[in-house]
């Protein structure tokens, strides 16, 4: 078992630190890797060479490289980021479009349609959100962010579907009442990481 913690805040002292240290600290002893996008520098910009990579299903510019390989040793991976415009960051996004390529997540062609190719990974989510939940369920926010990540990424490149557990109103007053919100999403991702029968 090997998870991959990647995380996007360019603010060290931000929440999305804080639950990245306790996903962390809750998975205890198991290998795990954290990949902290904003620290690390990561370019989200897709190139020529990208485009070119991407067509030809090879020849990933080394950066990218790099990134497969972490994502390789991954039985599991966590993607935590704050909801931007009710969807994931600009960074979170650039790192998805140039690491989820064709010819390593999937491959496409005209004449054999779609094959996924990462059927070992479980992908689980922890959005950290600043509305409540009942905005969120209220303008259907929840469901299509689950829509575009959890089918059109998740599902789409053949990963298995883990756990998703928003974090809502991160910023209210009540540090108990963040820290009870924090502890729960916690729980929900660790647990179905070190127990894969909760894996839906």
């Amino acid at each position: 078992m090997h998870t991959l913690l990647v995380a996007t805040n360019p603010d060290p002292g931000s929440l999305t630190h804080h639950v990245l240290g306790g996903l962390g600290a809750a998975l205890g002893p198991t290998s795990v890797e954290v990949a902290d996008l904003s620290s690390e520098r990561f370019d989200p910009r897709f190139t020529p060479a990208d485009r070119r990579a991407y067509r030809e299903g090879r020849d990933y510019p080394p950066d990218i490289v790099r990134e497969h390989q972490r994502l390789e040793r991954a039985t599991d991976l966590v993607l935590i980021f704050p909801v931007y415009w009710w969807s994931m960051p600009a960074l979170l996004k650039g790192w998805i479009d140039r690491v989820f390529v064709n010819g390593w997540a999937f491959e496409h062609s005209p004449a054999s349609g779609l094959r996924p190719k990462l059927q070992t990974l479980t992908t689980h989510l922890l959005p950290i959100a600043g509305d409540s939940a009942g905005t969120y369920e209220r303008h259907g926010y929840e469901e299509a962010l689950r829509t575009q990540i959890e089918h059109g990424i998740i599902d789409y490149c053949g990963s298995r579907r883990g756990a998703t557990a928003f974090i809502h109103e991160s910023e209210q007053p009540s540090a108990e009442a963040t820290t009870r919100s924090v502890d729960h999403a916690v729980r929900i991702i660790s647990g179905a990481i070190l127990a894969p029968s909760a894996r839906v």
